[in-house]
């Protein structure tokens, strides 16, 4: 079942020159990890959690540092949920996230689908 659906677009060059206007915002974002990459990698970060709290129903109170974007052993991004976030995924019973993230030409964007668990009675009825 899925719970929600989030899609976030950053523009590379404006948020590489916030950031470096605002030099605080960098550890409020992202972790350690990510403080280490490129500027168009942290823009599709945080483009990844912004499309992460949509797909949560924004919920007040989320903590930047509470979403991380990981590389699996596979190869692909996915996000690790702590604290605030995670105690919002698992108020909605998230089970999974899906997260793909691009960045090309300026553009960062990314699109994450929270997916949950279908409980009795949470099918769709049959329509003729």
């Amino acid at each position: 079942m899925i719970i929600g659906v989030g899609i976030d677009v950053v523009d590379v060059s404006r948020f590489e020159a916030t950031l470096r206007r605002t030099p605080g915002l960098t550890p409020r974002l992202f972790t350690d990890t990510e403080r280490r990459l490129p500027a168009a990698s942290l823009a599709a970060r945080f483009a990844a959690k912004e499309a992460l709290a949509k797909a949560l129903g924004a919920p007040v109170g989320m903590r930047w540092l509470d979403a991380e974007v990981v590389r699996g052993a596979d190869g692909r991004p996915h996000l690790l949920m702590t604290g605030t976030v995670a105690a919002r995924a698992d108020a909605l019973g998230a089970r999974r996230t899906h997260l793909s993230m691009s960045h090309d030409a300026g553009i960062a964007s990314a699109v994450v689908l929270v997916e949950g668990d279908a409980q009795v009675g949470d099918e769709p009825e049959d329509t003729p």
